[in-house]
């Protein structure tokens, strides 16, 4: 889908900010799955939860990812994931081990210009959905950036700016600007 834009890279880097900045423009967007999934687990048993299984945490992921993606395709105009279905299958990947990547994946697709979020240790906190600290998010943002090109994808780094200059980067680079 060329009008499907994920936005990704390392944990505590901006995106869910960047996000409900493209929101308050009037853009169609879509919150990251793993803060969807940790609200959820902690008002439910918790069995899901990332620090508890990591592996049915990112199998849960992949499928509300996948759900997200197949709901906005009647959508019009772009529309932005924080994160979305290829981090989850990066994340199941990264959890189990294991190296083939699903159908699904290949499947359902994003524009080719993915938008990555560096680490930005200056802006980075802990919360109660977030508890991993910067090193295993930079980890994590080095997994993505390695692993989005074997999909076929194309990274853009994005500044390490305000968040106006991040949305202006954003939309020019889409032609919406």
């Amino acid at each position: 889908m060329e009008r499907f834009f994920a936005i990704s890279g390392c944990s505590g880097g901006g995106k869910s900010s960047l996000i409900e900045a493209l929101a308050a423009l009037g853009f169609s967007v879509v919150p990251e799955p793993g803060r969807r999934i940790v609200a959820e687990e902690q008002a439910g048993e918790g069995k899901a939860l990332p620090w508890v299984d990591m592996a049915a945490f990112a199998r849960r992921a992949v499928a509300m990812a996948a759900a997200d993606h197949r709901a906005m395709h009647d959508t019009a105009g772009p529309v932005f994931f924080d994160r979305g279905l290829v981090d989850a299958v990066a994340g199941l990947g990264h959890a189990t081990g294991t190296v083939a990547i699903p159908d699904i994946v290949r499947q359902l697709r994003y524009n080719e210009t993915v938008f990555m979020v560096p680490p930005w240790p200056e802006i980075y906190v802990n919360d109660a959905e977030r508890r991993h600290g910067l090193e295993e998010g930079i980890a994590e943002y080095e997994r993505l950036l390695n692993f989005y090109p074997k999909l076929g994808y194309r990274p853009v780094l994005l500044p390490k700016a305000d968040i106006e200059t991040r949305t202006r980067f954003i939309l020019q680079q889409i032609g919406a600007y």
